[in-house]
């Protein structure tokens, strides 16, 4: 699976281990920035590279990397398509997936370590949406909200 990856600033440390997980998972990343470390830089850009690569088909998922993830997850699900979500715990990764078609993982990277960060990002791309009439309802009246 291509997973599109994005941080800013304060989330540039996290990104190469990231990088290496997902790459040891089998999966191929597509790097949405940043590139260097730009104290200036401002996490909605690559919220948006991020769920834009998701919405055009260059990546199946996403990863979005800030200081608390809470920006992060907030500008991606601006974007029509993207369901994101800020995850501490391996539960919500993988079942926001499996219940909620998660397609968009954000982490603080203020908020936990290297080690667990690797763990969410293995829960969140090794499950799959069960497809489940209830889960299919209720996404479909998620989806609902945005065509309004």
């Amino acid at each position: 699976m291509n997973v599109a990856i994005g941080t800013d600033h304060a989330g540039f440390v996290l990104k190469a281990t990231i990088v290496e997980a997902i790459e040891a998972l089998g999966h191929t990343v597509v790097d949405c920035g940043a590139m260097r470390v730009d104290p200036g830089d401002d996490y909605p850009d690559f919220a948006e590279a991020v769920s834009q690569a998701v919405l055009d088909g260059r990546a199946e998922r996403g990863v979005l990397l800030c200081g608390s993830g809470v920006g992060a997850s907030v500008a991606a699900n601006k974007f029509t398509g993207i369901r994101s979500a800020l995850c501490h715990d391996t539960f919500s990764a993988r079942q926001g997936v499996e219940d909620d078609a998660m397609n968009v993982l954000a982490l603080g990277a203020r908020v936990i370590g290297p080690a667990l960060a690797v763990e969410l990002v293995g829960a969140f791309l090794r499950a799959e949406f069960s497809g489940a009439e209830r889960h299919r309802r209720r996404l479909a009246k998620v989806e609902s909200f945005e065509r309004r």
